[in-house]
């Protein structure tokens, strides 16, 4: 292919500093730990790590509320050490992507503390305010955490925006300063060598909250365009952007490279699909396969060229896939390896989240006050308020919170799963004896070597980069099947999405050739009577 970019043919790794390893026995993960687990990225196969905030913060937020978007947060170590993660990352041919919080800051944040001190400061239009209303709150928009998006600030009689929490009051991007600011300080981090930016709620810095509009508002792609011009586009970096509401349409005016916006975004909407209609990401409903294959597919063909897909279960804000929708008890590794091979075979760039490579689950909580994250605690005292049960609140919690994801890394089975000599700063999964690195590494037939293959197979073959997708409709709803096409090579990819056998007969779709990966043993795959065990999936070319 012409004009090929490095990250199209990539596969990234996310890491949540606080949770992957700690190196000094405080019980939060650092980058000294990460410096220390190079090789073990290196080894799996992937080409450029993701890393969740690790700026100056008092984390409110686990990170995502910045006070200095130039220097290291204390517990992660220094710049120092950032400077070494980038330089010793190269050298396994790993790159560092940043994670870039633009569309709020903290609440203590130089900026900030300028623009609270009155009207007339020179930092006060940096940020959102409003009079009241009526004697409230300037309109209805509400916060992401829960409750008005809208504090009243005593001291001006004034009220300030933050679509997340209080303490991470919004930037206000009609003001050149703002947007210059932004410009001159990822410059600062492209001089250092990072391999780009996933750029957190992206779409929202468009806003225009007098008109209650928050995401992808009119001046969204003017911002972005401009932002290219000015900082990454005269570097060879990875884009991506968060973008909650993205439909194909719109992921196009990001991603289309005759635009001169973003490399890929991320798009959410097989995210929403066991959620209820009109109701919040807490209100669940079982998963309907039928859906995820109509969604996924709708991505894989609508971008066409004009765009790139990010392919992702599972993120820093998201439960864990495996306990999500497959089966984290007797099919656990099978149904891991099930996500894993679904996902890796399809057009666009794959994204592991840390500890997905190893079928890490979800650790289930009885009490709130086990939970660690806001918007969890938040949610669970407005339910309680609002009279719902208590035992279906922290249900919700354990399928869908966010600390799910962001329970330490499982290395071993010595104490804490091996992430720390201390206290961790959240509870360890206490199934890491037999879900760890260790355990993965040395049995062959582990989740952790079937992601490694599929990053090789990423590597050694085009059709997975740029083959056409067509997805196979007639197979019953629980069977997910695609074809990948690429000068004159076919491959089929099957997945039962169910704990039960499920017998196929599709004898039009031609010999299975070279069987290509899959988490059965399998010596042959006849389409003429197929019979697919609990979770099965693989791959084979067609002769």
């Amino acid at each position: 292919m012409n004009n090929t970019k490095w990250w199209q043919t990539a596969v990234i790794y996310q890491i949540y500093p606080r949770s992957f390893q700690d190196s000094d026995g405080d019980g939060i993960g650092d980058l000294r730990g990460i410096i220390n687990r190079l090789d073990y990225l290196e080894h799996l196969g992937i080409t450029a790590i993701w890393l969740s905030p690790v700026y100056k913060s008092p984390n409110d937020d686990n990170g995502y509320d910045i006070s200095d978007y130039q220097d290291i947060m204390s517990e992660f170590g220094t710049m120092e050490d950032m400077e070494e993660l980038i330089e010793r990352a190269k050298l396994c041919n790993i790159r560092i992507i940043m994670d870039l919080v633009v569309n709020h800051t903290s609440d203590e944040h130089p900026w900030f503390i300028e623009a609270r001190k009155g009207k007339d400061n020179p930092y006060r239009n940096y940020y959102i305010w409003r009079g009241p209303v009526n004697g409230g709150v300037p309109n209805s928009l509400r916060s992401t955490f829960s409750g008005s998006a809208w504090e009243f600030d005593e001291a001006s009689g004034q009220y300030y925006l933050h679509l997340f929490s209080r303490r991470q009051p919004d930037l206000n991007w009609e003001n050149s300063k703002v947007r210059q600011e932004v410009w001159d300080m990822m410059n600062f981090w492209l001089d250092k060598g990072v391999g780009g930016f996933r750029m957190d709620v992206i779409d929202l810095v468009g806003k225009i909250p007098d008109k209650e509009i928050t995401g992808n508002g009119p001046k969204l792609h003017e911002y972005l365009q401009d932002m290219n011009r000015e900082t990454f586009g005269k570097h060879d970096v990875l884009t991506v952007g968060e973008t909650w509401g993205a439909t194909p349409e719109v992921a196009k005016l990001y991603s289309d490279p005759d635009r001169n916006e973003l490399s890929m975004v991320f798009q959410f909407e097989h995210i929403g699909l066991d959620q209820q209609d009109g109701g919040e990401k807490w209100d669940l409903k079982p998963l309907d396969v039928r859906e995820l294959k109509q969604v996924l597919a709708k991505w894989q063909t609508e971008l066409g060229n004009a765009g790139w897909n990010s392919l992702f279960w599972n993120n820093h804000d998201l439960p864990r896939i495996v306990s999500r929708w497959g089966d984290d008890k007797q099919y656990r590794v099978q149904s891991a390896k099930m996500f894993a091979i679904l996902l890796h075979l399809m057009k666009g760039t794959p994204y592991i989240y840390q500890g997905e490579e190893i079928g890490m689950t979800n650790y289930p909580i009885q009490e709130i006050s086990e939970a660690q994250d806001i918007e969890t605690i938040n949610m669970y005292q407005e339910r309680i308020a609002e009279g719902y049960a208590k035992e279906d609140i922290i249900h919700s919690i354990n399928v869908k919170g966010r600390d799910n994801a962001r329970t330490p890394v499982q290395w071993d089975h010595s104490p804490n799963g091996g992430f720390t000599t201390g206290e961790p700063w959240l509870h360890v999964n206490s199934n890491y004896k037999e879900i760890n690195v260790e355990a993965n590494l040395k049995d062959p037939d582990s989740v952790f070597h079937c992601y490694r293959k599929l990053i090789e197979l990423r590597k050694n073959n085009p059709i997975v980069v740029w083959g056409d997708f067509e997805l196979v409709t007639r197979v019953p709803d629980q069977v997910f099947m695609y074809f990948r096409r690429y000068e004159g090579e076919t491959w089929l990819v099957t997945a039962n999405f169910s704990r039960e056998p499920i017998t196929l007969e599709l004898p039009e779709t031609g010999q299975a050739g070279e069987f290509i990966i899959g988490n059965y043993t399998r010596d042959d795959v006849d389409f003429k009577q197929l019979q697919l065990q609990p979770y099965e999936a693989f791959a084979v070319k067609l002769a």
